[in-house]
């Protein structure tokens, strides 16, 4: 195996409570339990020699390894060929789609002779709490030769159940076994509390059993979605994405599977991602809108209505800028100095410190939320109204203050021109709603502070120099959040002030129809090293092309940017200089931003060739 595979060289498989990821070696190099946010059993992927690892591939030599999803699924196949024997690796979590959480995930590891004969190699070396805390294993071998290990570890317990012997390894396992053409073997990893009872026994038909059902489970939620335009694979992958980093309990998305992976490799721009961010959640709600999940809209749009009743009437800021996925505002950033980091990038931070930060942006993006989630039947009680419009007269004092901003920046704070259209767009949607429902506002309140920021940023955020508005006040820079504007509705999509803008955009921060999120060297952040070309604001400036009518370079580069995705269509957070994939994976920032280029670009297309309010389908 390889010490460090890149990270694009990896699917995911979860549960949609917790998430693993597996390299195209076969070997699961990340998983956390019994939650996207808690510590590590497998973390290679964060230090190859002391992180944990779950390796179970073929012995083939001069092998190639090939990766697919099976379609329309989250079962990833990872098949090795070779001219002795072609063996293929089963991949799946059986989802845990209820409002529960849960103590117990599964991961079923099913192998499998194609053809020829193939010996199958087994190695399980779990390090519990990212690799801080040590475990005891006891080993029992049954008669017809299947065989359960199990790991005690601090306040979790795990089990390995294998159709064939293991072996012990120390305090680990191994485990060989030969199979010829059309026979199967499984090995499944099963975590759970302490007092928990053991899992069922395991046979490779059981697992066949599991496999099928996990099959149909993703089949049947897929065929549920309304999107017939152009690119129906991509779309489809990024929604399958998108479900698997939702915390099914709460329908909390995490930003990311994981933790630590670097922006640029052997530098400090290495987060924690496995928390919910609220505009991250907030334009979910959106992308799932559009291709028709609305059990998924709503179960946010309600996670939110909650946070933001719940600190209604708390003192200081009304809602913070990302929480853990039950709720909980308690994300305090520790150091892992025992682990080197994925190719030597350290530190490996778990937590997140940003947390701390003001980010004016999320207000807008909270009420932008619950105004789409309207479409779907997401209504504001009493009770949430009167948290919500609390906010927004709590708002209306305090919306003009220097913040942090959206890309949570280390380098003060300043009157960054995204938080300000973002508490416009928290004015302009409140008064919406309150027009709608007949709900008591102050709205003359809330329309003097809406007009007030439109004048401002208009005014303050202009630059004569690029004829463009700006990241902040008083400077030249650049910023892609502000291409999401035409969306939000700040700037019509193709006034002459906004095609300025996107003019101004496409020659500083576009490179081959990639985007920066700004210049870092114009704009200190606090942080040393660079960073690549975030896939999101790709995907942002697709969707601002299309709305301008730019459809023959909206077109390009959203097919361009097809390349750039793995060999199973997932993306991490940035592109590096030579195309490889930075930063935390996969990341749902960007498979949504994907979902909403999708279908703007269709709508767009289907109109210039049809005429307005036309489909091609």
């Amino acid at each position: 195996m390889d010490r460090y595979p890149p990270i694009a060289d990896h699917g995911l498989v979860g549960d949609l409570q917790t998430a693993a990821l597996i390299s195209a070696q076969g070997v699961v190099d990340w998983f956390p339990a019994p939650r996207f946010d808690s510590p590590s059993i497998f973390a290679a992927l964060l230090d190859h020699d002391d992180g944990g690892h779950f390796g179970f591939a073929p012995d083939l030599r001069g092998s190639s390894c090939k990766q697919l999803y099976f379609p329309d699924s989250a079962v990833l196949v990872t098949r090795f060929l070779s001219p002795d024997g072609v063996g293929e690796v089963f991949d799946f979590m059986p989802p845990n789609d209820t409002d529960t959480p849960s103590d117990r995930h599964t991961l079923f590891r099913l192998v499998r002779a194609v053809r020829g004969t193939v010996h199958f190699e087994l190695e399980c070396r779990p390090r519990f709490d990212y690799a801080r805390a040590r475990h005891e294993l006891s080993l029992d071998g049954e008669a017809n030769g299947e065989s359960v290990a199990m790991f005690r570890g601090p306040g979790i317990t795990a089990y390995l159940q294998s159709s064939f012997p293991l072996e012990r390894d120390q305090d680990d396992v191994r485990g060989r076994v030969t199979l010829n053409g059309g026979e199967s073997a499984a090995a499944v990893f099963t975590v759970c509390a302490p007092d928990s009872p053991p899992p069922p026994p395991v046979t490779a038909h059981s697992a066949t059993e599991q496999l099928w059902a996990t099959v149909d489970f993703w089949q049947y939620w897929i065929r549920t979605s309304r999107y017939r335009g152009r690119w129906p694979d991509m779309v489809h992958r990024s929604a399958i994405t998108l479900k698997l980093l939702t915390y099914a309990p709460t329908g909390a998305p995490v930003a990311a599977a994981t933790t630590g992976l670097p922006e640029q490799v052997g530098g400090q721009r290495n987060w924690d991602y496995r928390y919910t961010w609220i505009r991250d959640g907030a334009l979910s709600v959106r992308a799932l809108l559009d291709l028709g999940f609305v059990d998924e809209a709503a179960r946010f749009t309600r996670w939110l209505g909650d946070r933001m009743r719940a600190e209604a009437d708390g003192g200081g800021e009304r809602l913070q800028i990302m929480y853990r996925v039950d709720g909980d505002p308690r994300l305090p950033e520790e150091l892992l100095p025992h682990l080197e980091g994925y190719r030597g990038s350290y530190p490996v931070r778990v937590g997140n410190a940003a947390t701390g930060q003001l980010q004016l942006d999320i207000y807008g993006e909270a009420l932008y939320a619950l105004t789409e989630g309207r479409g779907v039947g997401v209504q504001v009680d009493y009770h949430d109204w009167k948290g919500l419009a609390s906010t927004l007269d709590w708002l209306a004092d305090h919306w003009d203050r220097p913040d942090e901003g959206v890309w949570e920046t280390r380098g003060g704070r300043k009157d960054f021109t995204f938080s300000r259209v973002m508490c416009w767009v928290a004015f302009d949607r409140g008064l919406k709603l309150a027009a709608e429902y007949s709900r008591p506002a102050d709205t003359a309140r809330w329309t003097a502070a809406r007009d007030t920021i439109l004048d401002q940023v208009m005014e303050r955020a202009w630059s004569d120099k690029e004829q463009a508005l700006v990241q902040h006040y008083g400077d030249d820079v650049l910023d892609a959040s502000l291409l999401l504007i035409p969306r939000l509705g700040f700037l019509a999509p193709r006034s002459p002030s906004w095609l300025s803008t996107l003019d101004a955009i496409d020659r500083t921060l576009v490179s081959d129809s990639l985007v920066h999120r700004y210049d870092p060297a114009a704009s200190p952040d606090g942080l040393q090293g660079s960073e690549g070309t975030f896939s999101l604001c790709t995907y942002l400036y697709v969707d601002a092309l299309a709305q301008a009518g730019r459809l023959r370079q909206a077109r390009y580069a959203f097919e361009k940017m097809h390349t750039y995705a793995n060999h199973v269509g997932l993306f991490a957070e940035e592109i590096g200089p030579s195309g490889e994939q930075l930063g935390n994976f996969p990341q749902a920032f960007t498979h949504l931003a994907l979902i909403m280029a999708a279908t703007t670009l269709d709508r767009a297309l289907d109109e210039a060739w049809y005429g307005p309010g036309a489909t091609r389908r």
